[in-house]
Protein backbone atom coordinates (compact mmCIF):
# COMPACT_ATOMS: atom_id res chain seq x y z
CA UNK A 1 0.00 0.00 0.00
CA UNK A 2 3.02 2.47 0.98
CA UNK A 3 4.57 1.74 -2.06
CA UNK A 4 1.01 2.58 -3.95
CA UNK A 5 1.08 6.15 -2.27
CA UNK A 6 4.27 6.48 -2.97
CA UNK A 7 4.26 5.74 -6.87
CA UNK A 8 1.12 8.51 -6.27
CA UNK A 9 3.19 11.20 -5.37
CA UNK A 10 6.32 10.09 -7.64
CA UNK A 11 4.89 9.62 -11.38
CA UNK A 12 3.12 11.53 -13.77
CA UNK A 13 -0.40 10.22 -14.29
CA UNK A 14 -1.68 9.42 -17.77
CA UNK A 15 -4.74 11.25 -17.02
CA UNK A 16 -6.64 8.98 -19.93
CA UNK A 17 -5.75 5.80 -17.48
CA UNK A 18 -7.35 8.28 -14.47
CA UNK A 19 -10.63 8.27 -16.35
CA UNK A 20 -10.82 4.36 -17.18
CA UNK A 21 -10.08 3.90 -13.88
CA UNK A 22 -12.71 6.44 -12.62
CA UNK A 23 -15.39 4.70 -15.47
CA UNK A 24 -14.49 1.00 -14.18
CA UNK A 25 -14.75 2.21 -10.28
CA UNK A 26 -18.24 3.87 -10.75
CA UNK A 27 -19.48 1.22 -13.14
CA UNK A 28 -18.07 -1.40 -11.53
CA UNK A 29 -17.55 -3.44 -14.65
CA UNK A 30 -15.06 -3.37 -17.97
CA UNK A 31 -17.93 -4.30 -20.25
CA UNK A 32 -20.09 -1.38 -19.25
CA UNK A 33 -16.82 1.27 -18.87
CA UNK A 34 -15.52 0.54 -22.60
CA UNK A 35 -19.58 1.20 -23.16
CA UNK A 36 -19.85 4.88 -21.58
CA UNK A 37 -15.84 5.58 -22.64
CA UNK A 38 -16.61 4.43 -26.33
CA UNK A 39 -13.83 1.85 -25.88
CA UNK A 40 -13.64 -1.72 -26.20
CA UNK A 41 -13.39 -4.18 -23.43
CA UNK A 42 -9.93 -5.25 -24.05
CA UNK A 43 -8.51 -1.68 -24.68
CA UNK A 44 -10.39 -0.75 -20.93
CA UNK A 45 -8.58 -3.68 -20.09
CA UNK A 46 -4.64 -2.76 -20.94
CA UNK A 47 -4.87 1.17 -19.81
CA UNK A 48 -6.11 -0.75 -15.93
CA UNK A 49 -3.37 -3.16 -16.59
CA UNK A 50 -0.70 -0.21 -17.45
CA UNK A 51 -2.03 1.76 -14.99
CA UNK A 52 -1.67 -1.23 -11.80
CA UNK A 53 1.84 -1.65 -13.57
CA UNK A 54 2.85 1.86 -13.41
CA UNK A 55 1.57 1.85 -9.51
CA UNK A 56 3.05 -1.18 -8.29
CA UNK A 57 -0.45 -2.22 -7.11
CA UNK A 58 -3.58 -4.29 -7.91
CA UNK A 59 -6.70 -1.94 -7.99
CA UNK A 60 -9.35 -4.29 -8.70
CA UNK A 61 -10.40 -7.48 -7.94
CA UNK A 62 -11.75 -9.37 -11.28
CA UNK A 63 -14.80 -11.18 -10.22
CA UNK A 64 -16.88 -13.24 -12.43
CA UNK A 65 -18.72 -10.51 -13.29
CA UNK A 66 -17.68 -7.45 -12.73
CA UNK A 67 -14.90 -5.65 -10.44
CA UNK A 68 -14.54 -4.82 -7.15
CA UNK A 69 -12.10 -1.62 -5.96
CA UNK A 70 -9.07 -3.21 -3.66
CA UNK A 71 -7.73 -1.20 -0.58
CA UNK A 72 -5.29 0.07 -2.75
CA UNK A 73 -7.93 1.02 -5.79
CA UNK A 74 -10.41 2.90 -2.53
CA UNK A 75 -7.10 4.53 -1.93
CA UNK A 76 -6.72 5.92 -5.53
CA UNK A 77 -9.98 6.44 -6.35
CA UNK A 78 -10.05 8.91 -3.65
CA UNK A 79 -7.18 10.95 -5.21
CA UNK A 80 -8.42 10.56 -8.64
CA UNK A 81 -11.75 13.16 -8.14
CA UNK A 82 -10.23 16.37 -7.34
CA UNK A 83 -7.43 15.68 -10.11
CA UNK A 84 -9.64 14.97 -12.75
CA UNK A 85 -11.81 18.12 -11.51
CA UNK A 86 -9.01 20.12 -11.56
CA UNK A 87 -7.73 18.99 -15.04
CA UNK A 88 -11.13 19.67 -16.17
CA UNK A 89 -11.52 23.19 -14.88
CA UNK A 90 -8.17 23.52 -16.54
CA UNK A 91 -9.36 22.77 -20.05
CA UNK A 92 -12.48 25.09 -19.76
CA UNK A 93 -10.48 28.03 -18.80
CA UNK A 94 -8.31 27.42 -21.83
CA UNK A 95 -10.82 26.66 -24.30
CA UNK A 96 -12.42 29.68 -23.17
CA UNK A 97 -9.60 31.95 -23.31
CA UNK A 98 -9.61 30.37 -27.23
CA UNK A 99 -12.91 31.63 -27.27
CA UNK A 100 -12.03 34.79 -25.67
CA UNK A 101 -14.78 34.41 -22.72
CA UNK A 102 -12.30 34.97 -20.36
CA UNK A 103 -8.09 36.33 -19.97
CA UNK A 104 -6.94 39.67 -20.62
CA UNK A 105 -6.03 41.84 -22.94
CA UNK A 106 -3.15 44.24 -21.71
CA UNK A 107 -2.70 47.04 -24.96
CA UNK A 108 -0.81 50.28 -25.28
CA UNK A 109 -0.67 52.85 -27.91
CA UNK A 110 1.05 56.02 -28.85
CA UNK A 111 -1.01 59.15 -28.00
CA UNK A 112 -2.39 60.08 -31.37
CA UNK A 113 -3.44 56.81 -31.57
CA UNK A 114 -5.43 57.06 -28.58
CA UNK A 115 -7.46 60.01 -30.16
CA UNK A 116 -9.70 57.61 -32.43
CA UNK A 117 -8.19 54.25 -33.59
CA UNK A 118 -7.62 52.65 -30.47
CA UNK A 119 -10.94 53.84 -28.50
CA UNK A 120 -12.56 53.18 -31.72
CA UNK A 121 -11.31 49.05 -32.06
CA UNK A 122 -11.42 49.05 -28.30
CA UNK A 123 -14.85 49.53 -28.28
CA UNK A 124 -15.86 47.10 -30.76
CA UNK A 125 -13.59 44.67 -28.79
CA UNK A 126 -15.13 45.55 -25.51
CA UNK A 127 -18.93 45.12 -27.15
CA UNK A 128 -17.97 41.75 -28.68
CA UNK A 129 -15.74 39.94 -25.90
CA UNK A 130 -17.13 42.15 -22.34
CA UNK A 131 -15.72 39.05 -20.29
CA UNK A 132 -12.23 39.92 -21.92
CA UNK A 133 -10.34 42.00 -19.28
CA UNK A 134 -9.20 45.64 -21.03
CA UNK A 135 -6.15 47.18 -19.39
CA UNK A 136 -4.64 49.96 -21.50
CA UNK A 137 -1.85 52.54 -20.91
CA UNK A 138 -0.42 55.52 -23.03
CA UNK A 139 2.46 56.20 -23.85
CA UNK A 140 5.65 57.29 -26.31
CA UNK A 141 6.48 54.55 -29.03
CA UNK A 142 10.07 53.75 -27.00
CA UNK A 143 8.64 53.56 -24.32
CA UNK A 144 5.61 50.87 -25.66
CA UNK A 145 8.36 48.47 -27.17
CA UNK A 146 9.78 48.71 -23.74
CA UNK A 147 7.03 47.35 -22.09
CA UNK A 148 6.32 44.69 -24.66
CA UNK A 149 9.73 43.16 -23.84
CA UNK A 150 9.85 43.49 -20.27
CA UNK A 151 6.19 41.41 -20.83
CA UNK A 152 3.96 44.30 -19.71
CA UNK A 153 2.12 44.44 -23.01
CA UNK A 154 0.08 41.75 -24.74
CA UNK A 155 -0.14 44.21 -28.08
CA UNK A 156 1.15 47.78 -28.59
CA UNK A 157 0.07 50.30 -31.56
CA UNK A 158 3.08 52.07 -32.47
CA UNK A 159 4.77 54.13 -35.06
CA UNK A 160 7.85 55.00 -37.00
CA UNK A 161 9.32 55.65 -39.80
CA UNK A 162 10.93 52.58 -41.89
CA UNK A 163 14.71 52.97 -40.59
CA UNK A 164 13.32 53.23 -36.96
CA UNK A 165 10.80 50.35 -37.44
CA UNK A 166 13.68 48.24 -39.07
CA UNK A 167 15.88 48.33 -35.59
CA UNK A 168 13.13 46.27 -33.78
CA UNK A 169 14.44 43.49 -33.50
CA UNK A 170 12.49 40.19 -32.10
CA UNK A 171 9.13 42.51 -32.26
CA UNK A 172 6.23 40.92 -34.36
CA UNK A 173 4.62 43.75 -36.54
CA UNK A 174 1.24 43.59 -38.29
CA UNK A 175 1.19 46.93 -40.78
CA UNK A 176 -1.61 48.91 -39.99
CA UNK A 177 -1.44 51.83 -42.03
CA UNK A 178 0.93 54.22 -43.85
CA UNK A 179 -0.34 57.46 -42.13
CA UNK A 180 -0.70 60.63 -44.22
CA UNK A 181 1.24 63.54 -42.27
CA UNK A 182 -1.03 66.91 -43.15
CA UNK A 183 -0.75 70.72 -42.43
CA UNK A 184 -3.06 72.67 -40.89
CA UNK A 185 -4.21 76.45 -41.96
CA UNK A 186 -6.44 78.70 -41.34
CA UNK A 187 -8.83 79.54 -42.71
CA UNK A 188 -7.82 83.07 -44.61
CA UNK A 189 -4.86 81.11 -45.49
CA UNK A 190 -3.39 81.51 -49.04
CA UNK A 191 -3.50 77.97 -49.71
CA UNK A 192 -6.51 76.95 -47.68
CA UNK A 193 -8.19 75.71 -50.78
CA UNK A 194 -5.86 73.81 -52.57
CA UNK A 195 -6.32 69.63 -52.14
CA UNK A 196 -2.42 69.33 -51.83
CA UNK A 197 0.71 71.51 -51.04
CA UNK A 198 4.55 71.27 -51.77
CA UNK A 199 6.74 71.75 -49.22
CA UNK A 200 8.60 74.43 -50.60
CA UNK A 201 5.53 76.47 -50.55
CA UNK A 202 5.68 76.26 -46.55
CA UNK A 203 9.51 77.66 -46.31
CA UNK A 204 8.29 81.08 -45.71
CA UNK A 205 5.47 80.32 -42.98
CA UNK A 206 5.61 80.80 -39.63
CA UNK A 207 5.39 77.58 -37.58
CA UNK A 208 3.63 76.64 -34.78
CA UNK A 209 5.58 73.65 -32.56
CA UNK A 210 6.41 71.66 -29.88
CA UNK A 211 9.95 72.56 -29.68
CA UNK A 212 12.04 75.59 -31.82
CA UNK A 213 14.30 72.71 -32.74
CA UNK A 214 12.57 71.13 -35.71
CA UNK A 215 14.92 67.73 -34.70
CA UNK A 216 12.33 67.05 -31.65
CA UNK A 217 9.23 67.65 -33.57
CA UNK A 218 7.11 65.67 -36.44
CA UNK A 219 8.80 68.37 -38.65
CA UNK A 220 12.05 66.48 -38.32
CA UNK A 221 11.22 64.09 -40.97
CA UNK A 222 11.56 67.08 -43.46
CA UNK A 223 14.66 68.07 -42.32
CA UNK A 224 16.70 65.85 -44.73
CA UNK A 225 15.04 67.31 -47.86
CA UNK A 226 16.91 70.90 -46.46
CA UNK A 227 13.44 72.02 -45.43
CA UNK A 228 14.67 74.62 -42.85
CA UNK A 229 10.95 76.15 -40.85
CA UNK A 230 11.10 79.15 -38.85
CA UNK A 231 9.29 77.88 -35.61
CA UNK A 232 7.49 81.38 -34.11
CA UNK A 233 5.59 79.57 -31.31
CA UNK A 234 6.97 76.74 -29.57
CA UNK A 235 3.50 75.73 -27.91
CA UNK A 236 3.19 71.45 -26.83
CA UNK A 237 -0.54 71.01 -26.10
CA UNK A 238 -2.14 70.45 -29.21
CA UNK A 239 -5.36 72.01 -28.08
CA UNK A 240 -3.03 75.42 -27.55
CA UNK A 241 -1.51 74.91 -30.55
CA UNK A 242 -4.14 74.41 -33.35
CA UNK A 243 -5.71 77.62 -31.87
CA UNK A 244 -2.90 79.55 -32.49
CA UNK A 245 -3.68 78.19 -35.90
CA UNK A 246 -6.82 79.02 -36.41
CA UNK A 247 -6.28 83.02 -34.89
CA UNK A 248 -3.75 83.49 -38.08
CA UNK A 249 -0.56 83.19 -36.19
CA UNK A 250 1.58 80.44 -37.99
CA UNK A 251 0.54 76.69 -39.60
CA UNK A 252 1.34 72.90 -38.30
CA UNK A 253 1.74 69.60 -39.08
CA UNK A 254 -1.08 67.50 -37.73
CA UNK A 255 -0.37 63.27 -37.89
CA UNK A 256 -3.70 61.91 -39.64
CA UNK A 257 -4.38 59.86 -36.67
CA UNK A 258 -5.08 63.06 -34.87
CA UNK A 259 -7.00 64.62 -37.49
CA UNK A 260 -10.86 63.59 -37.10
CA UNK A 261 -11.34 65.62 -34.04
CA UNK A 262 -9.64 68.68 -35.14
CA UNK A 263 -11.47 72.30 -35.07
CA UNK A 264 -13.66 73.36 -37.51
CA UNK A 265 -12.33 76.69 -38.03
CA UNK A 266 -9.29 75.44 -39.72
CA UNK A 267 -8.18 73.61 -43.02
CA UNK A 268 -6.15 70.45 -43.28
CA UNK A 269 -4.25 70.18 -46.35
CA UNK A 270 -2.29 67.11 -47.83
CA UNK A 271 1.28 67.21 -48.46
CA UNK A 272 2.53 66.14 -51.97
CA UNK A 273 3.69 62.56 -52.02
CA UNK A 274 7.11 63.01 -53.30
CA UNK A 275 7.67 65.45 -50.20
CA UNK A 276 5.76 63.53 -47.14
CA UNK A 277 7.93 60.63 -46.03
CA UNK A 278 6.05 57.42 -45.06
CA UNK A 279 5.48 56.87 -40.99
CA UNK A 280 4.22 53.47 -40.52
CA UNK A 281 1.46 52.61 -38.06
CA UNK A 282 2.14 49.35 -36.64
CA UNK A 283 0.35 46.39 -34.09
CA UNK A 284 3.29 45.30 -32.15
CA UNK A 285 3.33 42.29 -29.99
CA UNK A 286 5.48 39.23 -28.70
CA UNK A 287 4.27 36.25 -29.70
CA UNK A 288 0.93 37.89 -29.35
CA UNK A 289 -1.91 35.31 -27.10
CA UNK A 290 -5.44 34.71 -28.39
CA UNK A 291 -6.60 37.91 -26.96
CA UNK A 292 -3.72 40.31 -28.27
CA UNK A 293 -4.91 38.42 -32.01
CA UNK A 294 -8.04 38.78 -32.04
CA UNK A 295 -7.97 42.35 -31.08
CA UNK A 296 -5.88 43.03 -34.55
CA UNK A 297 -9.05 43.21 -36.80
CA UNK A 298 -10.32 45.14 -34.87
CA UNK A 299 -7.71 47.70 -35.02
CA UNK A 300 -7.66 46.85 -39.07
CA UNK A 301 -11.87 48.05 -39.15
CA UNK A 302 -10.76 51.00 -37.15
CA UNK A 303 -7.88 52.24 -39.27
CA UNK A 304 -10.48 51.89 -42.53
CA UNK A 305 -13.16 53.69 -40.44
CA UNK A 306 -10.47 56.54 -39.63
CA UNK A 307 -9.21 56.97 -43.28
CA UNK A 308 -13.00 57.38 -44.28
CA UNK A 309 -14.07 59.95 -41.81
CA UNK A 310 -10.45 61.54 -42.88
CA UNK A 311 -11.36 61.92 -46.54
CA UNK A 312 -15.21 63.00 -45.70
CA UNK A 313 -13.94 65.58 -43.75
CA UNK A 314 -11.24 66.98 -46.50
CA UNK A 315 -13.68 66.49 -49.14
CA UNK A 316 -16.55 68.59 -48.17
CA UNK A 317 -13.66 71.22 -47.81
Amino acid sequence: MAHAIDAWQEIVMETGWLEVFRAVADTGSFTAAAGQLGYTQSAVSRQIAALETDLGAVLFDRLPRGARLTEAGRRLIDHTGPVLDRLDVARRELSDLRDLTSGRLRVGAFPTADADLVPRALAEFRATHPDIEVLHRDELTTELVAALRAGDLDLAVINGYPDRIATLEGIELVHLWDEPILVALPLGHRLVNRRTVRLIELAGEDWIAASTDPRETLISAFLRQDFRPTVTYTIADWTAKLGFVAAGLGITLVPALGATGIRPDLRLVSLNREDAPVRGVYAASIGAGDSAAAFVPYLRRAVRALNRALTERRSAV
